[in-house]
């Protein structure tokens, strides 16, 4: 697995985590990095990968942003409607679509339904691909 791949996937655990807990992403990152002397703790797992903290705090610094364009694009869902899995996952692949030029807007949609895949219900990569793609395709207007 890419190690990128495998950051997101962190990320991920952080953002679903946090909302499920109800508390800040990023606090929960910081937390989970002073955890690093624990066996199995995020800096040990995510290999030091500096992705995984980009990741959740670019959602992060975005989060009033990006569920804009989530709310704004997904048609008939509310974001409280969605599979919190799902919600995570859109959260990271809009930020990577909207707000990091480094990933190709087809590489992000692509690990986002991959992720949906092997996370949520058997709807949800489909869903996750048109609402990134539209987003993608309007991103000029949101950004």
């Amino acid at each position: 697995m890419a190690a990128r791949t495998k950051a997101r996937s962190r990320a991920l655990d952080i953002l679903f985590e946090a909302d499920q807990r109800g508390v800040n992403a990023e606090t929960l990152l910081d937390q989970r990095l002073g955890d690093a002397d624990e066996p199995g703790g995020l800096q040990s797992r995510a290999g030091n990968n500096p992705y995984t903290a980009d990741l959740v705090r670019g959602v992060v610094a975005r989060w009033n942003d990006i569920d804009a364009a989530l709310t704004d694009y997904s048609q008939g869902w509310t974001l409280d409607r969605m599979p919190a899995v799902d919600r995570a996952i859109l959260r990271l692949g809009a930020w990577e679509v909207l707000y990091n030029d480094e990933v190709p807007d087809a590489v992000a949609i692509s690990e986002a339904v991959a992720l949906a895949t092997d996370l949520s219900t058997d709807d949800s990569p489909t869903f996750v691909n048109g609402l990134l793609g539209r987003i993608a395709e309007v991103k000029a207007t949101i950004v």
